[in-house]
């Protein structure tokens, strides 16, 4: 008989994650690929399946501890050292459970939405000194958070390991405040001091139902919301011709029948961006935390917003300017579905340096999407609709598409949005130039 450590692989982040569910206890047998743990990040749930078989002799997390890759979760007795550790898994993501899912939507039809990292709970400490001058402990994510809010935080008490505070207590103590201040007509002086919404009682007015709030629905506010603050938006609109295009789609039907890869327009308008991107380099920056310096990517990630029964998320397809069409049509189908059933990982919604919002056939004439900071442009997607246009001798009926650029204008000024939206809807109105 020998004894095996399992560990939690790689997350593909450094951030630590929750365990939500113990999966098997001390003293039961399993197999390998046989869940022992699940743990929760920011976006989504994960198994950590076992990578030996053999009898559990102690699980080394509980309920609500955090860990990170490399974390040792159990030690389990094998039939021999002979026994050959499996490699070890990517962590299984297994949708989020919610009160009411609603039907599938729509494969890539979605407003924005922000895919934010897991959730803050850094592991350095850096001490301060509350009222009563005892050691404050806050990671760099807490006080980053409190910044923002306005928060100090020795006034804000700590229910973490040692007093530690944590994003949760600042958010409660905010929460508190508002209420009470709602409930004497008098706006809180936290943040920007936007006076908050007094509460109303909608059963006055009929039958009502409170639902909760998913955790996607809750990263979704959260990270429109500072966005929103943060951002200096400007919109600009446009048509694209997609005649020739959707023309092409039809005639490349036998074809995406035989390879079972549908082109949709989003694979198009991914090219073209990653063209646009590539030939307009501000588009494809950041701002550096420091405020003094641009950050400027020399890869090109393009993220899509999808509609799931569980929110929206925005997966992210990688060096979209390295891939031909079929590549990116075949990518977009395997990551919505991944989308909907809620097996995105963390690394699937990271690093986009561009998004596309795309509403489809429910987008009507045109939206303003929000830009998904830390990027600094986004493109909203609408509903095609057939127009007469003037070919210099006569209207003839042309299928437009209309677009929405929304920048942040700290980086991107009128003049450069301009260039970069005419070379964007020259690039999808005449599909040749997608392969030059």
């Amino acid at each position: 008989m020998a004894k095996q450590s399992v560990s939690i692989p790689d997350l593909g982040t450094d951030d630590a994650v929750d365990v939500i569910e113990l999966c098997v206890k001390p003293g039961d047998e399993v197999a390998v690929e046989q869940s022992l743990v699940v743990l929760e990040s920011a976006k989504a749930s994960m198994e950590v399946p076992s990578t030996v078989a053999g009898r559990v002799i102690a699980l080394t997390v509980k309920v609500g501890d955090k860990v990170h890759s490399g974390t040792v979760i159990a030690e389990i007795e094998t039939a021999s050292s002979a026994t050959t550790e499996a490699p070890a898994p990517a962590v299984v993501p297994v949708a989020e459970k919610t009160a009411a899912p609603a039907a599938p939507a729509p494969v890539v039809e979605a407003a924005p939405v922000v895919a934010a990292p897991l959730a803050d709970s850094a592991p350095a400490v850096a001490p301060a000194a509350p009222k009563d001058g005892s050691v404050l402990y806050a990671g760099p994510a807490v006080r980053k958070l409190a910044r923002e809010l306005g928060v100090e935080l020795r006034d804000v008490t700590g229910s973490g390991p040692r007093g530690r505070l944590t994003q949760d207590d600042v958010r409660r103590y905010v929460k508190q405040l508002v209420s009470k201040m709602a409930s004497i007509g008098t706006a809180p002086a936290v943040g920007s001091g936007i006076p908050a919404i007094p509460p109303v009682d909608f059963a006055k007015f009929g039958a009502v139902e409170t639902l909760p709030l998913t955790r996607i629905d809750k990263i979704t506010r959260d990270n429109m919301h500072r966005s929103w603050l943060n951002v200096p938006h400007v919109t600009q609109w446009d048509e694209a011709d997609i005649t020739d295009l959707e023309d092409f789609r039809a005639d490349m039907k036998a074809d995406m029948e035989k390879r079972k890869i549908k082109l949709t327009p989003l694979a198009f308008l991914l090219k073209a961006s990653a063209n646009a991107l590539r030939e307009h380099p501000k588009f494809n920056r950041s701002l550096h935390s420091d405020g003094e310096n641009f950050v400027q990517k020399q890869y090109i990630h393009i993220g899509i917003a999808v509609d799931t029964p569980m929110g929206l998320m925005v997966p992210v397809i990688r060096d979209v300017d390295k891939k031909g069409l079929w590549d990116l049509g075949a990518e977009i189908a395997q990551l919505s579905d991944k989308a909907r059933h809620g097996k995105l990982m963390p690394t699937d919604m990271q690093g986009g340096c561009f998004t596309i919002s795309s509403l489809g056939a429910l987008g009507g004439q045109g939206f303003t999407p929000i830009v998904n900071a830390p990027e600094v442009a986004i493109l909203g997607v609408s509903k095609t609709q057939m127009k007469p246009v003037w070919d210099g001798a006569a209207f003839v009926p042309r299928k437009m598409l209309p677009l929405t650029l929304s920048y942040d204008h700290r980086v991107i000024n009128g003049a450069d949005a301009g260039r970069f939206f005419t070379f964007l809807v020259e690039e999808i109105s005449d599909i040749r130039r997608l392969v030059l």
